[in-house]
């Protein structure tokens, strides 16, 4: 029998199966024994490097030459606005001129199967005949290679340079000819391709796109959206089907309009799609209980399986969050009307029911499709404010029959979550403040108040409810998943504890609790800031999920989101989930939905969802940049954020924004890296992650939202020391893992 097949056997078998393949099938299929399983994957790890296999999530899919699967160069577009491409190598002498592919795109493609002119691809072929051969797109292949992003900077003779916005190419301006300009301006955002690569002078390229025009900071934000092919443009058809749309009528629905329920969000927010009421329950085998209700903007009534709408909000899978836009995933007409709470509107909701005991501990619960009216909307401050006697007159009327019933509940909820134990990491939040122009104010670290605290709890509740009648049900659904940190990190943290004389216990999972344990540990201590820090990196991070295997953070065994429908899709499924599940409706989950199409729709979001992240991230980087670059030479305070081979990266307090000391720059004598302690450390000096430092701003690189420092007291041969300045805004803090809906700042539920 054989035990081991062949490199082109395994292509083979792989093309041929249909479902699931990975190394388990493999190795039924030929019979390889247990002890050569190890060379049956470096097989597999060879031929996937080589671009004939791909692997996603443990699966593994056919990839060759033309046909089934080819790398490709995308060349441009058909009449139709298609894309078309060519297979990177092709032996014309042999074959003669190569193929032109037709590029199809799904509707419901991950952000990398998504391709630009200039791209480069891996494709599967779907269809090859004399006439035509069409296929899709299955991995984005690395397209800093070809394409470029950047700043065109016009030159008085013609033609121009391209500025990167990529903070990896500072430094490697490309030039363009006049006539490869293609009529950009100065200040425009272009797409470049890469003609040539410099030995000595510059690269030099094309201009094959314009993309818009970054005169002012209030564009700063579309260097992120293209940069991360963000889908920020409606068509007309998605448009049109918005505007078609019509308000909900009561009929199928409890009328609960009588509940006096409020919103209470950013003061800034433009979409109020949650809604919260608390009385004391009135039942006798629940003394000092309460009754929690949670009404979520019913969007599953517009947002239809299959329609023109229902796959845009697939293709985006979240809105996103800038300083000085929002894209969102829905039309304004369903995102800021039809599905907006508004205070005083009759509005459909998707409520739950929630039963608190005295404990904290929810009793029951159960799901309503319902239709509320908004008694008010509030903002967090002010509806903290209320509660602590300085009302308005939006809260003098509703403080003790509307508010002090919230704050009750929240109370008792509260202590079962101190109970529960999740994980209590305190990160920095930052938001960056706009001037009407668009240009930078300031940044403020928003104080994190109780008023914040009894939403997310409340959310959190919801949302574990969700799962639990979908799972009774049998219903599939999209979970918020957590995985537990690896093996590998977790050993990593204890090796930098052992440096602090911190013990981690070996063996076992580490629990939420016994993370906990350690951060009280060193609470209040100088180590407090730096031990956060190494905690934090030892997190995976959460994703999207048909398949639940819990929420390690928030230290729950099932967690699904319901609470944002209007700017996650997968609150949206989880919606339609709960509609065909307690039969609510006809507008609930398709009956072919099942666990695998799920799956795909999890990998999309999931992807998405770190886009968006990734670009809101990259866009407050360049924000900051573009404030602080009238003030190079300037010392700020701040903190060792991370610790590398090539240096030191700094997080200022003052704005949150980071920046890098170059290793070659931190003193004048040897420094010694350090991995298992975080630090550089030398014979006097030794700087370490979460060290208190005083840096100098040497350069700012607004384009690229780079930053880089010196420390600031090196030139006299010490340490820098942090030193106190006065106007410097308190630095405030969330808690880590329990924000599972914020509408500013950093997008969504951030790394849990």
């Amino acid at each position: 029998m054989r035990h081991l097949p062949s490199r082109e056997e395994l292509v083979a078998f792989i093309r041929e199966r249909s479902g699931k393949v990975g190394v388990r099938e493999i190795a039924r299929a030929f019979g390889t024994k247990n002890a050569d399983r190890a060379a049956l994957k470096h097989m597999l790890r060879d031929l996937t490097d080589e671009g004939r296999i791909d692997r996603r999530r443990k699966r593994l899919h056919h990839a060759g030459t033309l046909p089934p699967v080819v790398l490709a160069d995308v060349t441009g577009r058909d009449g139709d606005g298609e894309l078309l491409a060519r297979p990177t190598e092709w032996d014309e002498e042999v074959h003669g001129a190569p193929p032109v592919i037709r590029i199809h795109t799904p509707r419901r493609a991950r952000p990398d199967e998504i391709a630009g002119v200039g791209d480069r691809a891996l494709l599967r072929i779907e269809r090859s005949t004399a006439e035509e051969t069409s296929g899709r797109v299955i991995k984005l292949i690395d397209r800093a290679k070809h394409r470029a992003l950047g700043i065109f900077r016009a030159l008085a003779g013609g033609g121009g340079r391209l500025v990167p916005i990529d903070k990896k190419q500072l430094g490697r301006e490309l030039a363009i000819a006049a006539e490869a300009a293609a009529g950009a301006a100065d200040g425009d955002l272009v797409a470049v391709e890469v003609s040539r690569h410099g030995r000595f002078g510059l690269s030099s390229g094309r201009v094959v796109e314009r993309l818009g025009s970054l005169k002012t900071e209030r564009a700063v934000s579309l260097i992120a959206i293209h940069a991360h092919d963000i889908p920020h443009v409606f068509t007309r058809a998605v448009l049109a089907e918005a505007e078609a749309t019509r308000e909900a009528s009561p009929a199928g629905r409890e009328d609960w309009r009588a509940m006096p329920f409020v919103t209470i969000d950013p003061p800034d927010a433009k979409d109020h799609d949650d809604a919260v009421h608390a009385i004391p329950d009135a039942d006798p085998r629940n003394p000092g209980g309460h009754i929690v209700s949670v009404a979520i903007a019913d969007v599953a009534h517009y947002v239809l399986p299959g329609s023109q709408l229902d796959r845009e909000a697939a293709k985006r899978g979240n809105s996103v969050y800038f300083p000085d836009r929002v894209v969102p995933m829905l039309p304004e007409r369903i995102s800021n009307d039809l599905c907006s709470l508004r205070p005083h509107v009759d509005r459909p909701a998707l409520a739950v029911r929630m039963v608190i005991g005295a404990d904290g501990g929810k009793r029951s619960h159960s799901f309503h499709r319902v239709l509320i009216r908004s008694a008010a909307r509030l903002h967090y401050e002010q509806a903290q404010l209320a509660v602590s006697g300085r009302t308005d007159e939006i809260t003098e009327p509703i403080v003790d029959k509307i508010l002090a019933p919230l704050y009750a509940a929240y109370r008792a909820v509260a202590r079962a979550r101190d109970e529960r134990g999740p994980l209590d990491l305190d990160v920095p939040e930052r938001k960056i403040v706009l001037k009407s122009d668009g240009t930078v104010d300031r940044v403020v670290m928003p104080q994190r108040l109780e008023a914040h605290r009894l939403i997310e709890e409340f959310m959190i509740l919801a949302n574990v409810a969700a799962a639990e009648t979908c799972e009774r049900a049998k219903i599939p659904l999209i979970y918020r998943v957590h995985d537990e940190p690896s093996p590998e990190k977790l050993n990593a943290l204890r090796e930098f504890l052992a440096t602090l004389d911190i013990s981690l216990p070996k063996g076992g999972a580490l629990r939420p609790d016994g993370f906990n344990r350690i951060l009280a540990r060193v609470k209040g201590r100088d180590v407090e800031r730096l031990v956060n820090e190494v905690v934090l990196r030892t997190q995976a991070q959460a994703e999207y999920s048909s398949e639940n295997f819990g929420h390690f953070g928030l230290n729950l065994r099932r967690y699904a989101h319901f609470t944002s429908p209007i700017r996650r899709y997968a609150d949206l499924i989880v919606h339609r989930a709960l509609i065909r599940a307690l039969k609510l409706g006809a507008d609930g989950l398709p009956d072919g939905a099942d666990t695998r199409g799920l799956a795909e729709i999890a990998a999309n979001i999931s992807a998405t969802e770190r886009r968006a992240m990734k670009a809101e991230r990259e866009t407050a980087d360049r924000l900051i940049a573009h404030f602080l670059a009238d003030r190079v030479g300037a010392i700020f305070d701040g903190h060792i954020s991370g610790v590398t081979r090539a240096g030191l990266f700094v997080e200022l307090d003052e704005t949150g924004a980071d920046g890098f000391i170059p290793a070659r720059t931190i003193g004048e004598e040897y420094f010694r890296f350090h991995e298992a302690g975080r630090a550089f450390v030398g014979r006097s000096a030794t700087h370490r992650l979460g060290d208190p430092v005083a840096v100098e701003l040497v350069e700012a690189a607004p384009v690229a939202g780079a930053l880089r420092f010196r420390l600031a007291d090196q030139d006299r041969g010490r340490p820098a020391r942090t030193t106190k300045r006065a106007g410097h805004p308190p630095r405030q803090s969330k808690k880590f893992g329990a924000n599972s809906r914020s509408k500013s700042g950093r997008h969504g539920p951030g790394r849990l």
